[in-house]
């Protein structure tokens, strides 16, 4: 009986211990986690996907302009209200912004991702993500998700669901009046 008790007692100690040294970790592990996000002030990762024409287009690394990359699906009832918004910002900033939209097409059909574009009249170029490399590189898990990204390769915004087309030029306007004085300070 006494043994068992000390026995006991013996676990009961070194358990605590374990306790004791992990704690914290767990929260830890979590903030890296969410650290590993694609998030304003960090480099976007760099990668090609095919276009509807199944040409690659590469997303990340230094481009001649501001480019806002828009991840997508054809269920997903809020990438269909903000569609509009995104065609008519592709026109109004054509030659300053560069607008790549992703589908999602790993967790869509192609076939109606297609259809999609089509219904939508959407004039920019719209990749396809058939194996989910973007989404997991960005770390997308919920449509739409939008980013900003200089032309350094630097996110500067990361928008989760839809904003208003106001909200959009502000945030472009922004960036791109940052990429203006930016280009006039390193010509001086």
């Amino acid at each position: 009986m006494k043994r068992s008790i000390v026995l006991l007692v013996i676990v009961l100690i070194l358990a605590g211990a374990a306790v004791y040294q992990n704690k914290g970790k767990h929260d830890d592990a979590l903030a890296a986690s969410s650290d590993m996000l694609p998030k304003p002030g960090y480099t976007a990762p760099t990668l090609s996907l095919p276009d509807l024409k199944e040409q690659p287009v590469t997303i990340g690394g230094k481009k001649e302009q501001l480019t806002l990359v828009n991840f997508w699906a054809s269920w997903c009832y809020p990438c269909e209200m903000e569609a509009p918004d995104l065609q008519a910002l592709s026109k109004q900033y054509a030659g300053k912004l560069q607008i790549l939209g992703i589908n999602a097409t790993s967790a869509d059909k192609e076939r109606q991702a297609r259809e999609f574009v089509d219904q939508q009249k959407l004039s920019f170029p719209i990749l396809m993500d058939r194996d989910g490399d973007a989404q997991k590189l960005y770390k997308v898990n919920s449509f739409p998700i939008s980013l900003l990204i200089d032309s350094n390769g630097i996110v500067r915004e990361r928008i989760e669901g839809v904003i208003t087309k106001a909200k959009w030029q502000g945030f472009i306007d922004k960036w791109l009046d940052a990429e203006s004085e930016q280009k006039a300070g390193s010509s001086t």
